[in-house]
Parts: structure tokens; C-alpha cells; sequence
């Protein structure tokens, strides 16, 4: 083989998205791999697959199992399994082999795995009798978390497979042989938090699969066994679904554990009602809510009854749960992604102590306050009656406290988390150094322990339970001593892919703020908030906020996951089963009502996703939802063009838009989508269908809301009601000309001429500007209170501003928009402290406290969706929407022409390999560091005064072996690349 060759490996081996996942439910699984090189214009021309029963016959080069053939397509992103039916519960091993353009075979990829689930939905198949079991007797609600056991026998023989499939009515912990069940992580073992996570249970429930061999080996007895909690099941998030009853549910759980000997044999052993399993409430867990915290009493501890040759004879029976007579056509299926899970890479410890005396007076205690970060996070603290400690974390997180005490037994500790501190501004809710926890509402979240007395310490970490945090006050009933406190961070968002740096430490610390925000929400469902009586998957959030969400971490399977829960509530909660509701999975907040920009998430989503992703799984697994969901508009409202309505309108916004026109543009955006999508899945018909649908929504549009006035173009965003509700603190009344108007008419090209579209441009741009000479001629504008350069958009704009004003030619303004830390824009937060994105523009200043209590989430992931703005224009990594997953994308960096941004550096690693823009301006000198996966071309765009001053080692890039030079426009000098690296340089001037 030549070096090119051997410069090649085919890598990143993942199978529905996965790698080498356990307990995979497909039927036909979508397998990938990335080909990386050092080579320029390494493609792939052909590929064979091979799934075997082990590693033995692929290291032959043959498959037992199946043999795709060799197959001459570039395919390398979602190839489906084609072969014999797959097994349940079977292991299966698989590579793939490459040839690259010149028709050599490249070196086999490292075999990988995977493994099958029970490959059934009724929750009988492949169960071998495992039934939804209870503590007998147990009352909904009552006191205590469900403790269930079961200690059996191994059969003669080495154990050489173990698997546990497990799910639960609620959360658990689950244990084997004494040790709880952990997953891997990063080389290592870490816990889950919450699992199975949350569905509609009514509908869906999901499982997971374990691998417990090691927990086996060597012991004569197997204990299973399991704590229950309330979780999304029985919570009070849950009050207003359809599977939560009025008086509470009785939690339950399902286990299978499968064992294989190293003769052949195999043994199982099964939840069943009766005494083979035994239950308890009288453990230590005796209380927990996802609101309200946990309590745990340590005096209550039971040594050993997770392990073998505990004695639970005294332990109450076990009954079958009425689940399944109640929700007979629930599907019990493996969950498709990753758990959410503790990540210690990223817990965090005190940075501060401060020790408050003297009851109502709060007075600070010098001798007990640290405030060096590296003496806080060790320091030992004495705490007595009437004392408070607040501690400082440094970061707004998401997850639980793990904390170690030392005190008497019966003494009652409270730790009550917090996202910011109160001072003496308005809306503070305590003294100030106080944790201020007002915005949490209802939500008592507080972790409390009650000491058992060990002498030598005593530590605990809740797990029926999350918070979100910065602070945490803590206090005791009697004097304790804390030696240890560590915020553990929990998140679904497990694999960072994508990055962008600069030079400018306020925007490093907005993108900080962005990706803790999105490891806080990404947890089982993407979350609006973590902390307050909310925790809710609203639609809305999450479709503003996807594509940001995809470029920084591999969540693919995750909001594809919440697709299909977001189906399984349109069926149950939209209005007529057909209208996306505006929240998923179904909760406290349920109500079909209009609600455009949150239910087009059941559109945006999937479109987003393959785009993203490359793969058109998601849109052809939604296409009937989706089309319902069109059709049922179109019921509503005929062929007026107009949308159903938008309750929300641009919720928070600064300026109001009607909703009206909100729910029109919505309308019209879904329907675009709905047009792309159906082209690129062969739905012909219904392409053409969709974009008649959207022209006749657009004619509709322009002559309904653009109007001239004096000779002067106006958007009338007045025209209509301003939306039924809005929170404390925003204005109601609609204008003419409101950003976000503007922005979507742009966006989706809702004018006529050029000459309309210039106008809209510069109402855009002076709307931003917000000169004196503007706020002059607009004086009832709420424009008029701030400055200049500031955006007024809310939840709907945000990720449609700095794209359209880029697109649109306006690169500096986005820039100074982007730079503004006046109130609104997005450094307002950072200037003020923020470590994560606030729910509101003014959640808080220094100068005015606190925003109103009732909608004031400090973390709050929406409008970090600027980021995908800095991955696409900043950095320049744009995906083309012609060959969607970054099979051909763009390198299109846009420098800051204020020249406060000299360095960016920006990486995505796309479904084909790790894209790379880097750039720096130095003396009017452009260096621009790129990276195009192989398998994958690009379009070079170089700002430039000179095209011939584009080089590389000195060589003109037009002349560089495989370079197409395509032409030089407006600064601007384009290129076809193959894939590779690439280090130029260009001049500016």
C-alpha cells in the first residue's frame, strides 16, 4: 500500500448514532462511520459491510452474519442494516471496509459492536414473565421510597454473560450483589441520574440494558435489587397528564436478568409478584420530589439489603401494578440514546464560604468566611444553630450535592440550592449573601439529611432528585461540621463535538454560558429550566435552539428521542390529536391552545436534525405527524394563509409583534420546510404541494402586511392582538416595524421586489441602530428607553437576527449587536455575572436587582441559540442545505469589521470527520487554518482585497493541486476544496 494509504484509517464506528451501544431495539440498524486522512481529496467510492457473531470471523475477513457486498456509493451516514432478522439480546460484531478514489481498499476499520435489546413493545416478548411489581400494601404518596429485593441461587458454572433490562413507574437506583449498576464513561464508570427518564408513560415506556457480568463472577447468589423513586411518574411536574391519576400513583419496577454460562445454559431471574420479591418503605430515602428535593435519614440506613445474605423476611410481599390494565397499549422499548449521567469532569466545588450569625441579623462571621478558592474547597466548617453558610460553586449547574458531615446523631441538615445571591437591590428575598430563591416559585429543592452519628463521617449524594445551582445555603438543627461539598453535574448532552474560541474574553464567556446552559436542560427531555416549578421540554426552547444544540454536542439520538415523544403528546394532548402541543412529554402545563412558533417544533426539529445530521430517519419517522399537523391548520383556517395563532407571540420580547403575523410567518416557515423535506425523502407530489402552500401564504402575507405609508415601506407587526399573557415586566402593545417582524420577512423573503426588500433591510437597520434621530421620529416606540445598537427580539428572533443581518450584508451590525453589553443584548448577562443564559434580557442588573419572580430563570438555554450564528459566520463552518450532514459545506468566516475580534478558532465534528476554521487578523494580514473531512468537500469563501494575495506556502490557492477557483466578488474570494488542511494567508488591503 502507499503512504496515502497508510495516511488513512476509517474510525468513529457507530451504529444507530451510537458507539458499540447495548440494547438496541431496531430492527434494522443505521450504521456509520467516519473516513480520516491526511491525504488532500481522500473520498470514499465504495464500502462493504460485515456483522458477525464475534470477532473471530471478521478478523478472517468474512461475516457469519451479514455481507452487505461491496457497494460503489460514497454512503457513510445511516447505512441500514440489511441482512437476516437480528436476535433479541444477541452481541454482534461489525466493520466496514473503504475503498477511497483511486479504488484501493483502505485498512479495515477496528471491529465494533453491538448489541440487541428484547426487540418487542408489549412488555411480554422476550420478558420471560417479568411483570410490573409493588410493595404491597404501599399507598400512593405515603412516606418512604420503595425498597425492593430479591436473592437468588446461580446455577453450577462460570457466568461468561450477564445482562439486566430494567425499567420503573418513577426512577431508580438499581444495584447487583451489593454494587449499584453503573455505565461507562470516558474509560471509566459513572452513575445515571433519574433513569428510564421521562415519556408519556401512557403511551411509552422506555428499558435499559446493563452489563453486570463482572458483578456476578465468582458468587454462589445473585441479589437484584432497587430503590424507587417519584421521578416524572408521580411527580408534581405530572399533576395535569393523562398518566398521572389525582391521588397519586404507586411506583413499580421491571427487571430481567439474563445469565449465560460458559456450558450454554441460561438462567433468568424476573420481577414477579409474590414473595420471591420483597419490598420496604422504612429505609433512609423518605421523601423525594423532582421540585422539592429529597430527604434521606440516615438512622434509617439498612447495612447490606443490596447485597447477598441480607434477611428481608420481615419485608412486605410484592403485588402487580395495574399499569398494564390501565395503559394496555403502553410500548415498553429500549431507549434509543444515551442516559442522562453524572459527568465528575465537571463537578465543581465551593470557591467560597461565607458563615452568617446571629439569626435575622445575618452577620457575616470573618473568622469561619473563605474566600480563597483553593483553601474553600477543602476547608472544614463548623456549623451551629442559627448559622447559615452560603457557598459558592463558581457555576450556574445542573445535577445534585454530594456532601460529607460529622455530627450528632438526629441533627437535621438543610441544603438549599440557588442560582444567584440576594443583595439590597429591588426583588431580593432575603438579607444580603442571602441565596436568593424566589424565582423558584413553588419548588422547596432541598437536599435533607438527618446524621446517623458516625464518628468518622458520613457522606451522601441524593439521587431521586436535581437542582439547579450556583449557591447552596446550608443549616443545621445541631452543631455539624461539613468537610466536603462537590456540585455533581448530571446532563444528556455526554459528547462535546464542536467549539469556538476568540480572543475577546466576554464572548468566550458568552459561549461558555451557552454550552452550561445546554448541559443543564439536555437532561432525558431539552428542558426550558432546571431550577423552579417547571423542568419542562417546551417546544418552543427547544426548536430555536436545536441547531446551536447540534453543533456542540453529538444529541442526534437525543432530540430524536424527543420527536417521538413530541408525537406521542400530539396524539394525546394537541388539539383534535393533530396540533403539536406546546410542551412534551405531557405535564402540569398542558393546553391545546394556538400556540405557532412552540408546535412547529414537531417540523423544525426533524428538518433541523437532518440537516445537521445527514440522515432522513427522523423526517421519514415524522412525516405523518408532521403532514397532520399541516392539514389540521389548514382545517382550522382554509386557504386565508393565515396561521392558527401564537398564544406566546415572540415570547419575552422587547418589542411586540402581533401574533397574528407571528403565527402567518410560522406558518409559512413549516410549510418551506415541509417542501425541502418531502424533496429530499422522494415525495414529489407533496414537494410541489408544500411550495404552492407557501406561495400561497406569501401572497397572502405581503398584501396583508406590507404597506406604504407617506411613500415609505412599513411591516404592520401592529396588526393584531399583542399575546393573551405576558409576564410581569414586558410591554403589551404591539408596533409597526418590530425587529423580529422585520428579521422573518427577510428570512423567508415575504416581499416582491429588490426594492421592497432594501426598504425592509433598512428599517431593519435602523431599528437596531436606535439613533437619536430614530427614537425621535418613533417617540411611542419602546425603542426609545435603550440604547443604541441593542436587539428588542424575543424567543423567536433570537436565532434569526445576526443570520439575517449577516445574509442581508450588515456584518458589522451583527458585530456591534453582538459586542453591545448594554441592556438588551447578550453580554448584559455576562457584564452582570451570568455563568449560564438567563430566561430574560433583564433577569438581573446590579442597577435595578431582580427581574419579576413569576418567568425569571437563570438558566434559560434560548437565546444562547446565537451560537450557531458564531459556528456559521464567526468561525465559518456553515452546512450547506443541498447536501445536508457536511457531505459539502461551507468555509465562510465574516471577521468583525469593528476589529475588536481579531482570532477565531472553530471546530464541528461532522457525521464525516472534524471541520476546522481558524483565522486571525494581524495588519490588515488574513490567516485562515482549515480542515474538510474526507469524504466531504467544501466552498473556501477568503475575505480578501486581492484574490492573487490568496496563498498557501506562497502558492496561489487557485493553483493548488485540486483547488477549483470559482471567482472574486464584493471582498470575497471563492473556492472549491477537497478535503484536507489547508494554512493560508490572504490581504485585506
Amino acid at each position: 500500500m502507499t503512504d496515502g494509504v497508510h495516511r488513512t484509517a476509517v474510525e468513529g464506528l457507530t451504529v444507530e448514532h451510537r458507539t458499540d451501544p447495548v440494547g438496541v431495539d431496531a430492527a434494522r440498524p443505521r450504521f456509520g462511520w467516519r473516513t480520516a486522512s491526511r491525504v488532500r481529496g481522500r473520498r470514499q467510492t465504495a464500502y462493504r459491510l460485515l456483522v458477525a457473531s464475534g470477532p473471530g470471523p471478521l478478523a478472517e475477513g468474512r461475516a457469519d452474519v451479514w455481507d452487505s457486498g461491496r457497494t460503489d456509493a460514497p454512503d457513510s451516514v445511516a447505512v441500514r442494516y440489511a441482512g437476516p432478522e437480528l436476535h433479541p439480546s444477541t452481541s454482534y460484531h461489525w466493520t466496514v471496509q473503504v475503498w477511497d478514489e483511486h479504488g484501493r481498499r483502505l485498512p479495515d476499520a477496528p471491529a465494533a459492536r453491538f448489541e440487541t435489546g428484547l426487540l418487542s413493545t408489549d412488555g411480554v416478548t422476550g420478558w420471560d414473565g417479568a411483570r410490573w411489581i409493588c410493595m404491597a400494601g404501599k399507598a400512593p404518596d405515603s412516606a418512604g421510597a420503595p425498597l425492593l429485593r430479591r436473592q437468588t441461587t446461580l446455577k453450577a458454572g462460570r457466568v461468561c454473560a450477564a445482562r439486566l433490562y430494567v425499567s420503573a413507574l418513577g426512577v431508580y437506583d438499581a444495584y447487583v450483589n451489593g454494587s449499584r449498576v453503573g455505565v461507562p464513561q470516558d474509560g471509566g464508570t459513572t452513575y445515571e441520574l433519574l433513569t428510564p427518564g421521562w415519556t408519556n408513560y401512557d403511551t411509552t415506556v422506555n428499558y435499559f440494558t446493563y452489563d453486570v457480568t463482572g458483578l456476578l463472577e465468582g458468587q454462589p447468589r445473585v441479589t437484584l435489587a432497587a430503590v424507587l423513586g417519584n421521578g416524572w411518574y408521580n411527580g408534581r411536574v405530572s399533576e395535569n397528564s393523562v398518566y398521572r391519576s389525582g391521588g397519586g400513583d404507586r411506583l413499580a419496577l421491571k427487571a430481567k436478568l439474563l445469565i449465560r454460562y460458559e456450558d450454554g445454559s441460561v438462567q433468568t431471574v424476573v420481577t414477579t409478584p409474590g414473595d420471591d420479591w420483597r419490598a420496604t418503605d422504612t429505609g433512609p430515602y423518605r421523601a423525594d420530589d423532582l421540585y422539592d428535593g429529597q430527604t434521606y435519614d440516615a438512622r434509617r440506613e439498612l447495612p447490606g439489603w443490596t447485597a447477598n445474605g441480607f434477611d428481608a423476611s420481615a419485608w412486605s410481599t410484592t403485588e402487580e401494578h395495574d399499569f398494564t390494565s390501565r395503559f394496555p397499549d403502553s410500548r415498553l422499548v429500549a431507549h434509543p440514546g444515551e442516559s442522562a449521567r453524572l459527568m465528575p469532569e465537571w463537578d465543581h466545588g465551593p470557591r467560597s464560604i461565607t458563615v452568617y450569625t446571629g439569626g435575622g441579623d445575618f452577620v457575616p462571621d470573618p473568622a469561619r468566611t473563605v474566600t480563597d478558592p483553593a483553601e474553600a474547597a477543602t476547608a472544614p466548617l463548623t456549623l451551629h444553630p442559627g448559622d447559615t453558610a452560603v457557598l459558592d460553586l463558581g457555576q450556574n449547574l445542573v445535577g445534585v450535592l454530594r456532601y460529607t458531615l460529622r455530627g450528632p446523631a438526629g441533627a437535621q441538615v438543610a441544603f438549599r440550592p440557588g442560582e444567584m445571591l440576594n443583595d439590597t437591590s429591588p426583588g431580593a428575598d432575603g438579607p444580603e449573601g442571602s441565596v436568593y430563591r424566589a424565582n423558584l416559585r413553588t419548588a422547596e429543592a432541598t437536599s435533607t439529611y438527618i446524621l446517623k452519628g458516625d464518628p468518622e463521617g458520613e457522606t451522601h449524594q441524593d439521587s431521586l432528585t436535581f437542582y439547579g445551582f450556583r449557591y447552596v445555603s446550608v443549616t443545621a438543627s445541631k452543631t455539624v461540621t461539613l468537610t466536603g461539598l462537590t456540585g455533581r453535574v448530571a446532563t444528556s448532552a455526554l459528547h462535546d463535538i464542536g467549539h469556538v474560541t476568540t480572543d475577546d474574553p466576554d464572548i468566550n464567556r458568552l459561549i461558555d454560558n451557552v454550552r452550561w446552559g445546554q448541559r443543564g436542560n439536555y437532561l432525558w427531555v431539552p428542558t426550558d429550566c432546571p431550577q423552579r416549578d417547571e423542568r419542562c421540554g417546551w417546544t418552543g426552547d427547544t426548536q430555536v435552539f436545536a441547531r446551536t444544540g447540534l453543533y456542540n454536542t453529538d444529541a442526534v439520538a437525543f432530540l430524536s428521542h424527543f420527536q417521538d415523544t413530541l408525537i406521542d403528546s400530539q396524539r394525546t394532548y394537541g388539539a383534535d390529536g393533530a396540533q403539536f402541543p406546546w410542551i412534551a412529554p405531557g405535564a402540569r402545563y398542558n393546553e391545546p391552545v394556538p400556540a405557532s412558533g412552540w408546535a412547529d417544533c414537531g417540523i423544525v426539529l426533524p428538518w433541523t436534525v437532518w440537516q445537521m445530521s445527514g440522515d432522513t430517519t427522523i423526517v421519514d419517522r415524522s412525516w405523518d405527524a408532521m403532514t397532520a399537523y399541516m392539514d389540521w391548520i389548514r382545517a382550522h383556517t382554509g386557504d386565508t394563509g393565515a396561521g392558527q395563532g401564537a398564544v406566546f407571540g415572540d415570547w419575552l420580547a422587547f418589542q411586540v409583534t402581533s401574533t397574528q403575523l407571528v403565527s402567518d410567518a410560522c406558518y409559512a416557515y413549516s410549510a418551506r420546510l415541509m417542501a425541502d423535506m418531502a424533496r429530499a425523502t422522494g415525495r414529489s407530489a407533496e414537494a410541489h404541494a408544500y411550495e404552492e402552500l407557501f406561495a400561497r401564504i406569501k401572497r397572502v402575507f405581503v398584501s396583508k402586511y406590507l404597506g406604504t405609508e407617506d411613500g415609505r415601506l412599513t411591516v404592520r407587526s401592529s396588526l393584531g392582538s399583542p399575546p393573551p399573557w405576558t409576564p410581569g415586566g414586558s410591554p403589551t402593545r404591539t408596533e409597526d416595524d418590530s425587529q423580529t417582524a422585520l428579521l422573518w420577512v427577510l428570512k423567508l423573503g415575504l416581499y416582491d421586489t429588490e426594492a421592497q426588500r432594501r426598504a425592509i433591510v433598512g428599517l431593519l437597520v435602523e431599528n437596531i441602530g436606535n439613533s437619536t434621530a430614530y427614537k425621535a421620529a418613533h417617540p411611542g416606540s419602546t425603542r426609545v428607553g435603550y440604547a443604541e445598537n441593542t436587539l428588542s427580539v424575543g424567543f423567536l428572533g433570537v436565532n434569526v437576527l445576526a443570520p439575517v443581518l449577516t445574509e442581508e450584508g450588515q456584518v458589522e451590525l451583527a458585530y456591534e449587536v453582538l459586542l453591545q453589553d448594554a441592556m438588551p443584548s447578550w453580554l448584559y448577562s455576562v457584564k452582570n455575572g451570568a455563568t449560564t443564559i438567563w430566561e430574560r434580557w433583564n433577569s438581573y442588573s446590579k442597577e435595578d436587582g431582580f427581574g419579576p419572580v413569576e418567568m425569571n430563570s437563570f438558566n434559560h438555554y434560548a437565546y444562547g441559540a446565537i451560537m450557531e450564528w458564531m459556528y456559521e459566520s464567526m468561525a465559518g463552518i456553515a452546512g450547506d442545505p443541498a447536501h445536508p450532514g457536511f457531505k459539502h459545506f461551507f468555509l465562510r468566516p465574516r471577521p468583525d469589521p469593528t476589529g475588536r475580534i481579531t482570532r477565531v478558532t472553530g471546530s464541528h465534528r461532522s457525521p464525516y470527520g472534524e471541520i476546522v476554521s481558524a483565522w486571525t487578523v494581524r495588519d490588515s494580514r488574513f490567516t485562515h487554518r482549515v480542515a474538510v473531512p474526507a469524504n466531504s468537500t467544501a466552498t473556501l469563501c477568503v475575505p480578501t482585497a486581492d484574490p492573487d494575495s490568496v496563498r498557501e506556502d506562497g502558492t496561489p490557492l487557485s493553483q493548488v493541486g485540486g483547488v477549483a477557483y470559482l471567482g472574486f466578488e464584493g471582498g470575497v474570494a471563492s473556492y472549491e476544496l477537497p478535503s484536507g488542511c489547508y494554512e493560508l494567508t490572504s490581504s485585506l488591503g
